[in-house]
């Protein structure tokens, strides 16, 4: 049986899921992503691995979620062949739609920034590592991976992650939890599901470590099964699925996205913005550029950081920027709203829902800078996309359809600048 190794540029966990696969008596077989595609199609089976491609830029696993590899991967999981994604993998997976497997692969959730929170207190954000334990789901579906576990088997695992949060609608959640697609969840040591940090390392809804599509050949996995033989027992199941060749009909969810909107940006009359631009290369914005291209929009691409604050006082704000807790003023700098609108790009404001930055960056100045004076800070992002000789509309639209910039179960989109010409 030969397994696929699918890495990206950034992925760091081959050697790992290489050394599971052969645990398993199957043979890993590494596939870069700008290999011929035909050597995919000779594969049993495919393991997306963790790591961080492209860096993690936009978000984690967007980038290479576009990538046209993925095209064949989902033509390969149409003949039920195994698809497990593991951490960065996961996203990429949650990034294609191909989980949990909504109609015409509609991205349906996102794995979002890490929430880690106690008594009111922001503990962290961002890059979380540590061990966990996780089991099957009292519901699980049994599924390709899940053939040699039972609810008793309690697996103590690593995680390894930034934006590691499942989050989707409460719609979505009650068909997934029907179906049994929410098929691993972490636990404590005595298999309990306690949602609550450090049980649930970063937020995760319902405690879920790992969902599947409705045909169960399909996983994606936020801890790392690969790094200990604790995890040997998901790849054996792999391993039986594919003996026993079965092929499972890949039918959609019945679920359906509602589609997004973009309404303009209305900044409230007492509140201040901040916008800050880098003054070296800034590679998340060359990244996205570069990804358009490659899928035909001729644009050109800046990003800048935008905070909102609610604050008593102009002394306030200059407190802020003193601190530097909110730009760095030896690689950034801070610009006035009616430059960037100045610019005549096309611009938008990418907020996430639950602003745990915005919220650590309060508690910062409060506690460790005294500056009393603050109600809020939103933390957000301005994309702004120009090109020449093209259709801004029309451009504007396909680059909002590949959810590049933004995924609407963890972020709210706004037009900032209104000018498409």
């Amino acid at each position: 049986m030969r397994i696929a190794i699918v890495q990206f540029p950034g992925s760091n966990c081959e050697r790992e899921t290489m050394l599971a696969v052969k645990r398993a008596d199957m043979e890993p077989v590494e596939f870069l992503w700008n290999e011929p595609h035909d050597k995919l199609r000779q594969m049993d089976g495919y393991i997306i691995v963790g790591g961080f491609s492209y860096e993690d830029r936009s978000r984690a696993g967007i980038i290479a979620a576009l990538d046209p590899v993925m095209l064949e991967i989902k033509a390969q999981s149409e003949k039920g062949k195994p698809v497990l994604g593991i951490c960065n993998g996961a996203q990429i997976l949650v990034e294609t739609g191909l989980v949990p497997g909504l109609e015409n692969n509609k991205i349906g959730m996102v794995l979002t920034e890490n929430k880690r929170v106690a008594n009111g207190k922001v503990l962290g954000t961002g890059y979380y590592n540590a061990w966990v334990n996780m089991r099957v789901s009292d519901e699980y579906q049994r599924n390709a991976f899940t053939r040699h576990l039972t609810v008793k088997d309690i697996l103590h695992v690593p995680v390894a992650h930034g934006e590691g949060r499942f989050v989707m609608t409460e719609a979505l959640l009650q068909e997934i939890e029907k179906q049994g697609l929410n098929v691993f969840q972490y636990c404590a040591a005595d298999g309990k599901i306690i949602d609550s940090f450090p049980v649930n390392p970063n937020g995760s809804l319902k405690n879920i470590a790992a969902i599947s599509n409705k045909a169960g050949n399909i996983m994606a996995m936020m801890p790392h099964p690969e790094r200990t033989k604790n995890g040997d027992a998901i790849f054996q199941s792999m391993r039986d699925y594919i003996a026993e060749g079965r092929v499972e009909n890949t039918v959609p969810l019945y679920y359906y996205p509602r589609r997004t909107t973009t309404p303009l940006y209305q900044k409230p009359a007492s509140h201040h913005e901040c916008v800050v631009e880098l003054v070296i290369t800034d590679n998340q914005a060359l990244t996205v550029q570069n990804t358009l291209r490659q899928l035909g929009m001729p644009v050109n691409v800046k990003r800048q950081i935008h905070w909102e604050i609610q604050c008593d006082s102009p002394e306030t704000i200059q407190q802020i920027r003193n601190s530097g807790v909110l730009f760095n003023e030896r690689k950034e700098t801070e610009l006035s709203p009616d430059q960037v609108k100045s610019r005549g790009f096309a611009a938008y404001l990418v907020r996430p829902r639950e602003d745990m930055l915005g919220q650590q960056r309060l508690q910062t100045l409060r506690d460790h800078f005294g500056i009393q004076g603050v109600t809020s800070i939103q933390h957000g992002v301005l994309w702004q996309f120009s090109a020449e000789k093209a259709n801004m509309t029309d451009l504007i639209d396909r680059i909002l359809l590949t959810n590049i910039i933004f995924n609407p179960y963890a972020h709210d989109c706004y037009q900032y600048h209104q000018s498409l010409s």
